[in-house]
Order: structure tokens, then C-alpha cells, then sequence
């Protein structure tokens, strides 16, 4: 069987989870000793990314093959349609929410859908992103063979908001970067923390810069601690809507206490994680919640929202918190900070259990056993 997959995120100047979950997951589907062939279908400019090299070392030779295709807008309905069209696979994979709008009669389609987050927080969407990522979503979820969703609360979306049958959806986890997120030693968390002018305790966020991360209620809930030598360090790049979140810190009285680090390489996150108090994602809203999951993977201690897919990441490992309710998030901040040693060495060792129920192998293993049964 040919499996033609979008591999465009894969090499994205932009990286977010759709990207990451790409490109990691199209690497473990190449060297899982599968016996199909693949076809992947990149932009012109994918040989640029940084990524590309690296995605490419000790890969095999024979079972793969790259198709370039030239495009200059509207690349899936256009340029990824165009070929589908003239050369197609026996099943096309796209790892993130959109299929062609135009495509060859008989050509099984299936389609990840990480979360339907537009439509359950339309204002914390960009203009006009939000209606094209609205439209290709539910095109994608009515059209596809068969829908990945990446949780089992992406899967009840699916099914109970836009009447899919829950036959058509199969969950399959997302997995993590087993080299590079583990728990670091006191020195590498010493280098790093300095980096940054990180000094002392720390509470770490990691994301983008967005109202859907509920920054402002993290911000005044750390505020409502009351307590010294403590910083709350926020890690991530701009999203949109983004002042009332920068200007939070001024406003419950932590200016001094709250660290915008900007973006962080991904080399150095593993370290943060592992030296921090704890890890907080008091997310109002997400499809999986990989930030959550490579904490845990660096024996952080985590808190984050009860609601949504968190749950299914953290289990038993994590602090929970209602994300809507500021105290109920200094609770469990404070909750953090009064645990003795002994508890918080069973919580780390929950954490690190838990993270090894998730690899990227075993997502590739069951997405090629999905494509198989087509």
C-alpha cells in the first residue's frame, strides 16, 4: 500500500503542537519497520527548515519518498489537491484538521483532529484564521474515511457536538520526545535557570501567549499566595490578545515577581521543568495538552485544569484545578508548596509512570494499524 502523507506542518518556520505532533509522528510511522511505502508531500521551502536534516538522518532509504509540490496559496486545496489528483496515493494521512476540498473518487482520506477549539472559544481565535480553521475542521470530520482524534474528550466533541458516529473516530494519544525530555541533573538546571535569570524557587508555564491559557487567572492566583522569593516564569511566544496578559502582573501587584522569558529552544525546557517547583497549565481549553506530558516526563510536579483532555494526560500524577475559579488555582498552587518530601517524591515517580504510557512509537504503531485496516 502507498500511504501519502501531508508533511508540510512537519517543516513549518512556525512550531506548535499540530507541527510537532507531525513531524514526530510521520518520523516514528518511516522507522516502524511498516511494509507499506510512503509518499510525502512537502512545500517548496520545506528543505529550509531546520528540521529538515534531522528529520531525514538514519532514516531508511527504500520504503519512503519525498514529492515536492510547488504551490504559492491555499497549498492543501490547491497544489496537495492537484497532485492527489494526478498521482494518488492509496490513502492520503494529514496529521492536522484539513483535507482537499477536490479530490479523486475512492481515495480513502484519514485526518488528525487535535481539538475543536474554535468553535468552544471562537473569541480567543484569530481573524479570519478562526473561520477557515472552523470550515476545514468540520469539512475534514464530514468528509474524512476516518478521524484520529488525539483524547478521548476530542473524540466526545467529535461525536456529540457534530454528530459523528463514534465508529468513524479512533483516539490514538500523542506521544513525547524521549531524548530530550527527561529529569536534568542540579547543574544542568543551575546553567539553565541562570540563562534565564531565573533565581531561587519558580512555578513554570510553557506555551503560547493566548487568552485560551488562562495566563491572566494563573497570574492573580499566584498573586493571592502572598509569598517571598518565589517567581511564576511564563514561557512562549505571542499568540493574539495578548495585553491584558502582560499587563496582569502590574495589576495584582507580582510586576516584580513574573518572568516573560519569550520563546525557550527546546533544548533548554527539559531543564526548566525539571528544577521548578511546579509545572502549572491551568489551560481553559485542549485537545491533548503535550506540554503537560513532557513535564511530567521531567519528574515535575503539575497542576493544571480538571477539565477538557488534562485529565487524561495527568491522572493520578497531577494537581487538578477549575480554571474558571482563581482560588481554586491558588489552592492548588499552595496545595504544591505544603506537601512534605515523601509526597512530593510520590508524586514525581506517579509522573514519570504515567509519562510512560505515552511514546511516539506506539501513536505510529497504532495510526499504521488504523491505515491497515482501510
Amino acid at each position: 500500500m502507498l500511504i501519502g502523507i501531508d508533511a508540510s506542518r512537519a517543516f513549518s518556520n512556525f512550531v506548535g503542537g499540530p507541527e510537532n505532533y507531525s513531524y514526530y509522528l510521520i518520523r516514528a510511522m518511516l522507522l516502524a519497520n511498516s511494509p507499506h511505502r510512503f509518499r510525502l508531500y512537502l512545500r517548496a521551502d520545506s528543505s529550509k527548515s531546520p528540521r529538515y536534516d534531522t528529520f531525514l538522518r538514519n532514516l531508511p532509504t527504500t520504503n519512503y519518498q519525498l514529492q515536492t509540490v510547488s504551490w504559492p496559496f491555499l497549498w492543501t486545496q490547491g497544489g496537495l489537491a492537484l497532485e492527489c489528483l494526478l498521482n494518488p496515493p492509496d490513502v492520503l494521512f494529514v496529521p492536522a484538521h484539513t483535507i482537499p476540498l477536490i479530490r479523486r473518487p475512492g481515495l480513502k482520506t484519514v485526518v488528525t483532529i487535535h481539538d475543536l477549539g474554535a468553535q468552544f472559544l471562537p473569541n480567543y481565535h484569530k481573524f479570519p484564521q478562526k473561520y477557515y480553521l472552523n470550515f476545514a475542521t468540520i469539512y475534514a470530520i464530514k468528509q474524512a474515511t476516518k478521524i484520529i482524534a488525539v483524547s478521548n474528550y476530542t473524540k466526545k466533541d467529535i461525536s456529540e457536538r457534530l454528530g459523528v458516529g463514534s465508529e468513524k473516530v479512533a483516539v490514538v494519544y500523542e506521544g513525547y520526545d524521549r531524548s530530550m525530555f527527561y529529569p536534568r541533573s542540579g547543574e544542568e538546571i543551575a546553567r539553565v535557570t541562570a540563562k534565564y535569570g531565573i533565581k531561587g524557587n519558580y512555578f513554570l508555564f510553557v506555551g503560547t501567549i493566548q487568552p485560551r491559557k488562562n495566563l491572566v487567572r494563573l497570574i492573580e492566583a499566584f498573586s493571592q499566595l502572598s509569598i517571598v522569593n518565589y517567581q511564576l516564569v511564563i514561557a512562549g511566544s505571542q499568540g493574539w490578545l495578548y495585553d491584558e496578559i502582560y499587563a496582569a502582573p502590574e495589576r495584582y501587584g507580582v510586576k516584580d515577581s513574573v518572568k516573560f522569558t519569550g520563546k525557550i529552544p527546546e533544548d533548554d525546557l527539559p531543564a526548566l521543568m525539571s528544577g521548578c517547583r511546579a509545572f502549572v497549565f491551568p489551560s481553559l481549553y485542549e485537545g491533548f495538552g503535550l506540554s503537560l506530558l513532557e513535564a511530567l516526563a521531567c519528574g515535575a510536579i503539575t497542576v493544571t485544569s480538571n477539565v477538557t483532555s488534562l485529565p487524561e494526560v495527568g491522572e493520578e500524577a497531577s494537581f487538578y484545578a477549575d480554571p474558571n475559579d482563581t482560588r481554586s488555582i491558588t489552592e492548588a498552587l499552595r496545595a504544591v508548596l505544603n506537601i512534605s518530601e515523601s509526597e512530593k517524591e510520590k508524586k514525581r515517580k506517579e509522573g514519570l509512570s504515567q509519562a510512560d504510557n505515552f511514546s511516539w512509537e506506539k501513536s505510529a504503531k497504532e495510526v499504521l494499524s488504523l491505515l491497515d485496516s482501510m
